[in-house]
C-alpha cells in the first residue's frame, strides 16, 4: 500500500509519525497546496489528511484511492458524495481531545475571572517589588463558587464542563442547540434565559444553521454586564464585530476564545481593537492540541487504516 500524509505539520513537529511506516510505503509532506495535493495523491492508495480540501476536482486526479483517513472529527474537507460514488472509504476520529478542551475552557475562564494578565504584569513591571503592601488590590477577583455557569451545547464536552463547574460549586444550566442533548442532571433553559442568568457562558456546540451567528449584538445585550463568554465551539457562532463592540462598550465583562471565524486570524479582525486587553484572551486554536491528545489522535488514525486493511469498518464516515 502506498500512503501519503498531505499536511503532517498540522500535527506538530514533535509527533512521531513512524507508526505509519509499518502499514505500507509512507510519504510525508509537511504542507500541501491545492495544486500540490492534486499531484501528490497520484498513485496513492491511502491519503491521510487534515485540512486540505479534497473535492471532486482534486480526487479525480487519482481514481485508485481506496481510503481517506482524516486526522479530524469534521469531514467538510472531503467531497463525501464523490467518495461514496467512487468507492473511496473515509474515516475520521472523535473524542481524542475532550479532556484538553475541557481543561482549556477553565484555563480561559479562570484567567478572566482572576484578571491574571493584569496581576502578572503588575508583578513583572516591578511595581510589586516597590510596594509597601503585601497584597495589591487591582481589579477585584471573583470566585466561581456560587456563580451560574451556562453551557451552550451539552454534548460530551459540555457535560464534562458541567461536572467540573459543579465541583467549583457553580449552578449549571444549559441550552441544547439541537434539542437532542437532554440531561436530567442539569436544568434545561431557553437561550434567552441562559444568557440572562449566567455569570459564565461557555459554548461547546458545532457550527450549523442553528448556531451560526448565535451570539450577536441583540443576544449579547441579554447577558449580565459582569458576565464572561467562552467560545470553544466554532468561530462563526459568535459575531466577532459585535463581540468587540460588546467588550468596548461594557455590555459584557470579558471573553475567552480558542476559535475564530477565519483561522489563522485576519489582520483586520475587530477583536484586535479591544480597548482594554485585560477583557479578552484569544488562543490560536490550541485547545485540542495537547501532546497527549495528538498522540491519541495519531494512534486512532493508525488503527483506522489498520482496520481498513483488515477489511473492517472502523470509524467509517459512510458505512453504506
Amino acid at each position: 500500500m502506498k500512503i501519503c500524509f498531505l499536511d503532517a505539520l498540522t500535527m506538530g513537529r514533535d509527533m512521531d509519525l513512524s507508526i505509519f511506516e509499518s502499514l505500507g510505503t509512507f510519504t510525508c509532506y509537511e504542507t500541501s497546496t491545492r495544486e500540490e495535493a492534486a499531484s501528490r495523491i497520484i498513485g496513492m492508495d491511502i491519503v491521510i489528511n487534515n485540512k486540505v480540501v479534497l473535492d471532486e476536482e482534486i480526487l479525480s486526479h487519482n481514481k485508485g484511492i481506496q481510503l481517506i483517513a482524516l486526522t479530524s472529527t469534521g469531514t467538510n474537507v472531503v467531497d463525501l458524495a464523490y467518495a461514496r460514488d467512487n468507492h473511496i472509504a473515509v474515516t475520521n476520529v472523535s473524542g481524542y481531545s475532550t479532556k484538553n478542551v475541557v481543561q482549556h475552557t477553565f484555563a480561559l475562564a479562570l484567567y478572566l475571572m482572576e484578571h491574571l494578565r493584569e496581576y502578572d504584569e503588575y508583578v513583572k513591571s516591578g511595581a510589586y517589588a516597590n510596594s509597601n503592601l503585601f497584597t495589591h488590590y487591582g481589579t477585584p477577583v471573583r470566585e466561581l463558587s456560587g456563580k451560574t455557569w451556562g453551557i451552550i451545547g451539552l454534548g460530551e464536552i459540555g457535560r464534562s464542563v458541567a461536572k467540573i463547574a459543579e465541583g467549583f460549586s457553580c449552578r449549571v444550566i444549559y441550552y441544547s442547540t439541537s434539542g437532542k442533548n437532554i440531561d436530567p442532571d442539569y436544568e434545561s433553559v431557553s437561550l434567552a434565559e441562559l444568557l440572562q442568568l449566567s455569570d459564565i457562558v461557555s459554548i461547546h456546540a458545532p457550527l450549523n444553521d442553528a448556531t451560526r451567528n448565535l451570539l450577536r449584538a441583540e443576544t449579547m445585550k441579554q447577558m449580565k454586564s459582569s458576565a464572561i463568554l467562552i467560545n470553544m465551539g466554532r468561530g462563526g457562532i459568535v459575531n466577532e464585530a459585535d463581540l468587540a463592540h460588546a467588550l468596548n462598550d461594557g455590555v459584557i465583562a470579558g471573553a475567552g476564545l480558542d476559535v475564530l471565524e477565519y483561522e489563522p486570524m485576519r489582520v483586520d479582525n475587530p477583536l484586535l481593537t479591544i480597548h482594554d486587553p485585560n477583557k479578552i484572551i484569544i488562543t490560536p486554536h490550541i485547545a485540542w492540541a495537547s501532546v497527549e491528545a495528538r498522540q491519541r489522535l495519531l494512534q486512532e488514525v493508525y488503527l483506522n487504516i489498520d482496520a481498513f486493511l483488515r477489511g473492517e469498518q472502523r470509524n467509517r464516515v459512510d458505512k453504506s
